[in-house]
């Protein structure tokens, strides 16, 4: 008998102030879209209306169009990011991409997500171990790389 238990599906959580905001940034970063709302509902506004007043956009959550990769969901919480995240999303945007061709590539996604309210922090050179990427946050602070 095989004791490796079965891979299961997985969401990433955020914790976050304004959980619909982070969530359609993120949609724009990852080609994710928003999934479609609760049976009875028209529209997702339809259904923040229904809950009572203090659970009224308190989440809300995006899919991968092509069901490959994981649901991102996003909670209201009260207290604001105050240290470094211990987890964060590599976006692979550079795979298979080295040296000035990988750099471009990096640097143009870079742009068009602070275009979005995304923040840079630095670029991390190549280095005997690793290919460059830029670190980078989200329009609440929270890290993750362009890879």
């Amino acid at each position: 008998m095989n004791s490796m238990a079965s891979v299961k599906q997985f969401q990433v959580t955020f914790d976050c102030a304004e959980p619909e905001r982070v969530a359609r940034f993120w949609c724009e970063v990852l080609g994710y879209v928003v999934p479609p709302p609760p049976d009875g509902f028209a529209t997702w506004d339809e259904f923040n209306s229904s809950l009572p007043p203090e659970d009224q956009g308190s989440a809300f959550a995006c899919i991968d169009p092509s069901g490959v990769g994981p649901r991102l969901f996003f909670q209201r919480v009260p207290e604001g990011k105050t240290v470094k995240n211990r987890l964060h999303l590599d976006v692979r945007v550079g795979t298979g991409l080295v040296g000035e061709q990988r750099l471009a590539t990096l640097e143009a996604e870079c742009a068009r997500l602070v275009a979005l309210g995304a923040t840079r922090v630095r670029l991390l050179p190549a280095d005997d171990d690793n290919e460059s990427c830029i670190v980078m946050q989200d329009i609440e602070g929270n890290e993750f790389c362009l890879g």
